[in-house]
């Protein structure tokens, strides 16, 4: 595919997505582009203010989540969700992200995790629930906002 990426299945998770050529650290991987704004949060929506969640169009919404992610999160000029690899990822590796990267809380995910990562949590939790050793390791890979709202909850 050229876009360097397809939809496979994924032994215990159903459906993720897959790298079909190499991406270099640093490198755009899925361009976030918005679908539509929701009325509310839902296990597909993807966070992009406080108060506010979209869906993306494509197959974003089908990476599925790792607490070992090899890609994070930035946000494009039109508010979308970027997934930029923040390791070389491999022809055949599946794309993943740890959905804490983008959403501030986690109502929809109450079953354990099962990555499978050496550093799995055993739960899929949201920005404010990550130890900050977790947090200081995604520099530069998580929606700003979630920074923002960190601060708020301080105050």
């Amino acid at each position: 595919m050229s876009d360097g990426f397809e939809l496979r299945a994924t032994p215990g998770k159903g459906e993720g997505i897959f790298a079909t050529r190499s991406f270099q650290a640093g490198e755009t991987v899925m361009v976030g582009i918005i679908e539509k704004v929701l009325d509310k949060n839902d296990s597909h929506a993807s966070q992009i203010a406080k108060d506010k969640y979209v869906r993306h169009a494509g197959l974003i919404s089908k990476v599925n989540h790792s607490c070992d992610p090899n890609c994070g999160i930035k946000v494009n000029q039109t508010g979308g969700h970027d997934f930029v690899a923040m390791i070389n990822i491999n022809v055949n590796e599946e794309i993943t992200f740890d959905y804490a990267m983008r959403n501030y809380s986690i109502d929809h995910f109450l079953m354990l995790c099962e990555c499978g990562s050496k550093n799995c949590r055993k739960k899929i939790t949201g920005w404010k629930d990550l130890p900050e050793s977790r947090k200081k390791e995604y520099t530069g890979f998580v929606a700003p906002y979630l920074l923002e709202l960190d601060l708020q909850k301080v105050s």
